[in-house]
């Protein structure tokens, strides 16, 4: 089932346009649909030939990697089945097979293909210059999940300059394309219970593929999480260790530090017991690259500049769900204790789903400014924000500011069974506390699942209020 990813096919389809060879970067998380794009971009080509790595395993050589590329080769062309001595003569005899039609090439898992070799990206780089030569009509496409590996050897590889002509950085499914998953009846489904779902599923398309639109949100997550045969259950080992592998634990550390709320580089530093160092650095950087987690940077309003104040967050539902309700209760759900579990009963769920809920709406920051009529608007900024408490002035928090050039909007994001007054005096209490700047309005917006309180609209104090059903619908 191919998904959305209607720009991305547009922007690979453009760069048919040119008169000269692509060389492109896909990168994203585990399960987010990089092969998936770039095969179904491959069936509007007459020529499409892929390439994938071997997963890592103890004892593996990059003479597996060549002969799986041997494998592969002899299945896709007319060149039988050889033993390659290194990456120059494998790349030969792709090259050999080119011809003066439209040809795309996929490397997928890039990181697993050359992670044996470390002349590997130099090897690459030699046979793309030598295809370029070859055939005008070529599109080669270099795919992997382990992103810091790309942007260390391709995207900052001096060897590499001027010869990228695409990075692609896939993000999670937009809401309305999320929907699809349920079938052509999720009119019939309600807004609540899809929400549930996509708490933990966010909008990672192989998640959303295993939802079974006959059973509610409860039956689903029992299925998929509690059960030891769950994708869900078993996924997270996977992924972290394909990605990360020895190294996970560190890894897993900083994302559990984070399941409860936003934290500075100091705090998550100091929770871990670890000195603030490049080390600690480097593996922030691998979890913003792995798509993991997002690093949100405060944007001063009265100053135009984005300030030191910054915070790391948990951007990924699945991980946080998984590292939150499903390995702490692993032995019991081993032991098939928990398959009648109703996931309302688990503790701080309601806590949980509204850090989820947050999650979704800042990965749809432009179906929302579309919905408050800014989508056109240069926007100068649309991110959390944070201030400390100083002397002059006390701390706020919004989920989300939008600074324009002539106003700020202050986005509320509420999830609650009832949404009562109290938040008109949440947000009054934000709007003094936030320095807005000469020559800027201020606007209000909910964002909301649940009931609104008899009057909250009514008086007047939001000047939007969007329902979670508006982000389902906005583009049916």
């Amino acid at each position: 089932m191919f998904v959305g990813r209607e720009q991305q096919l547009r922007d690979l389809k453009n760069l048919m346009r040119k008169r000269n060879p692509s060389l492109v970067t896909c990168r994203g998380r585990r399960r987010i649909g990089k092969s998936t794009l770039i095969r179904e971009f491959g069936r509007t080509v007459p020529r499409y030939l892929e390439f994938e790595g071997l997963a890592p395993r103890p004892g593996l050589k990059n003479t597996d990697q060549l002969a799986a590329f041997s494998d592969q080769l002899a299945r896709q062309t007319a060149i039988p089945r050889v033993t390659l001595d290194g990456w120059t003569q494998a790349f030969q005899l792709l090259a050999s097979t080119l011809t003066d039609e439209w040809t795309v090439i996929l490397l997928d898992e890039i990181s697993w293909l050359g992670g044996y070799d470390p002349d590997f990206p130099g090897h690459l780089k030699i046979a793309w210059d030598g295809m370029n030569e070859r055939n005008s009509k070529l599109i080669l496409v270099v795919c992997g999940s382990i992103s810091a590996w790309i942007e260390e050897n391709i995207l900052q590889n001096t060897g590499f300059v001027g010869r990228t002509s695409w990075d692609m950085v896939l993000e999670e499914l937009p809401i309305p394309s999320c929907q699809l998953f349920w079938g052509k009846n999720h009119k019939r489904i309600d807004a609540a219970e899809k929400l549930t779902l996509l708490s933990v599923t966010g909008g990672v398309p192989k998640y959303l593929e295993e939802i079974d639109p006959t059973q509610s949100a409860d039956n689903n997550l029992q299925r998929l999480c509690f059960r030891p045969e769950g994708i869900l259950f078993r996924e997270f080992d996977q992924i972290f260790s394909d990605i990360f592998g020895k190294r996970s634990i560190i890894y897993r550390a900083i994302l559990n530090n984070l399941t409860s709320g936003s934290r500075s580089f100091s705090e998550i530093c100091l929770a871990l017991g670890k000195k603030n160092s490049g080390h600690m650095t480097s593996y922030l950087k691998d979890l913003l690259l792995a798509g993991f987690i997002a690093r949100d940077r405060t944007f001063d309003p009265k100053t135009s500049r984005v300030t030191r104040m910054e915070k790391y967050r948990l951007k990924d539902n699945y991980s946080r769900f998984f590292l939150k309700y499903v390995e702490p209760n692993r032995d019991r759900i081993e032991k098939n204790l928990m398959r009648d579990l109703v996931p309302a009963q688990l503790p701080g769920w309601d806590t949980i789903l509204g850090l989820q809920f947050e999650n979704i709406i800042l990965s749809n920051i432009d179906t929302l400014t579309k919905m408050i009529g800014i989508g056109k608007t240069p926007i100068l900024s649309a991110s959390p924000y944070y201030q400390k408490t100083t002397v002059r002035r006390k701390g706020c928090q919004v989920d989300i500011l939008i600074v324009t050039k002539h106003s700020l909007y202050i986005v509320e994001i509420k999830r609650r069974t009832k949404i009562g007054m109290e938040v008109v005096t949440e947000v009054q209490e934000k709007i003094r506390r936030i320095p807005a700047g000469a020559g800027r309005s201020v606007r209000t917006v909910l964002v909301y699942q649940g009931e609104l309180t008899s009057g909250l609209e009514e008086e007047g104090f939001f000047d939007f209020t969007v329902p979670f059903e508006a982000f389902l619908n906005s583009s049916l």
